[in-house]
């Protein structure tokens, strides 16, 4: 069944489908030097600070622009030019992080696990008791690439105690899965409008250790990306320094009031977690399995084996349940054909069983037999 008539699901890691309170408020315009938006940022700005605890110790920094942006703001201000970056790496954005610290001239090292493979506290007290120059750790809370969940209080908890300093990607956890500024120590966390508080995409922010970022001051080797200038022009004027994305901050704020009307992170966290449990039922009973086993499995984005049937084609596949409604994600790995399904944004369970429905009804319009669902079932 087509439906033509309604934008699809966007069953992707962000963007995502937003509600309809997030989308009017993104129908009037605002004047970016205008005291009434400042207002709404300084809103914002508190709201993050409280969803993680941090009042008192952190400050928030948005910035413009996709998370990418933001990650890239935080290292480049946060870890001195003479830095050296340990990067914990089991996915694509692993990567990502090292390749930008990288072109920034910073040191950087990488361990990297495989895909389905969390980084282990373990680890990390190896790889820091054998080197001394490390100064910062660089850790992906979920890998957006596969939905593995990493072990960020264990981790931060070693990297403390070796005194080094943490810097969080937080792109897909953030106000879903628990980050605890009081008992998880970090210089900063990031996260972007459109993922887990489910507004829409165009802007980041680094939740950060106020007494790191003071010092930082000629650090960044990029004007626009310079999260000391942009902390310092805010606290001194209460505006961004340059053209913000007011339609998406305005909407992103409506986002944070319907975050807290919910009941917060852990009330999103439950319903992610039944949109993950009926995902994962559903396609079981399809005969198609995840990637991950459950208990490395965030409630964000599942990675599903593709069939493994001459008749599958990804493309094909996919056109069949957007036609339907939905819009899937690729698989980012390399080893093995897989597709992606999203748990985030403003659906639910009903959602996710209609997913489900579209999936099945595709597979079916593609021929693909019995044999190859079961294929897909063996462990591989």
């Amino acid at each position: 069944m087509s439906l033509p008539s309604r934008d699809p699901i966007l069953l992707t890691p962000g963007p995502l489908t937003t509600s309809l309170a997030t989308k009017v408020a993104m129908l009037r315009d605002w004047g970016s030097w205008d005291a009434a938006f400042n207002a709404v940022t300084a809103v914002v700005r508190r709201q993050l600070l409280q969803l993680v605890h941090g009042e008192g110790t952190h400050t928030v920094v948005p910035m413009q622009g996709s998370g990418t942006f933001s990650v890239e703001a935080a290292i480049n201000t946060l870890v001195p030019r003479d830095g050296h970056v340990l990067v914990l790496i089991n996915g694509a954005y692993g990567v990502r992080m090292a390749k930008l610290t990288a072109m920034m001239g910073r040191r950087v090292s990488t361990f990297e696990t495989a895909e389905d493979v969390p980084t282990t506290p373990a680890d990390v007290e190896r790889l820091l008791a054998g080197d001394a120059s490390i100064t910062h750790v660089g850790l992906i809370h979920c890998e957006t690439s596969t939905g593995i969940l990493n072990p960020l209080p264990e981790i931060a908890a070693v990297v403390a105690r070796h005194g080094r300093r943490l810097i969080v990607d937080a792109m897909s956890s953030f106000a879903a899965l628990p980050i605890d500024a009081r008992t998880v120590p970090f210089d900063a966390v990031i996260a972007a409008s459109g993922k887990c508080v489910e507004g829409p995409p165009g802007m980041g922010f680094v939740i950060v250790r106020e007494a790191a970022l003071a010092g930082c001051a000629g650090n960044s080797t990029s004007l626009a990306l310079d999260l000391f200038d942009q902390w310092q022009y805010m606290e001194k004027t209460t505006q961004w320094r340059y053209t913000p994305p007011t339609h998406v901050v305005v909407a992103f704020a409506a986002a944070l009031e319907q975050l807290a009307a919910e009941g917060g992170p852990p009330a999103r966290r439950a319903r992610y977690a039944a949109n993950c449990r009926t995902l994962v039922e559903g396609m079981a009973g399809l005969g198609l399995r995840p990637f991950l086993r459950p208990e490395i499995q965030a409630p964000i984005i599942v990675t599903f084996h593709a069939p493994s049937d001459p008749a599958y084609n990804f493309k094909r596949f996919y056109e069949g349940v957007r036609d339907r409604g939905f819009v899937l994600y690729p698989g980012k790995l390399t080893r093995v054909e897989t597709f992606r399904v999203g748990c985030i944004g403003a659906v639910g369970p009903d959602e996710m069983r209609q997913a489900v429905y579209a999936v099945r009804d595709t597979l079916a319009d593609l021929g693909i037999r019995p044999a190859a669902l079961a294929a897909s079932r063996a462990p591989g």
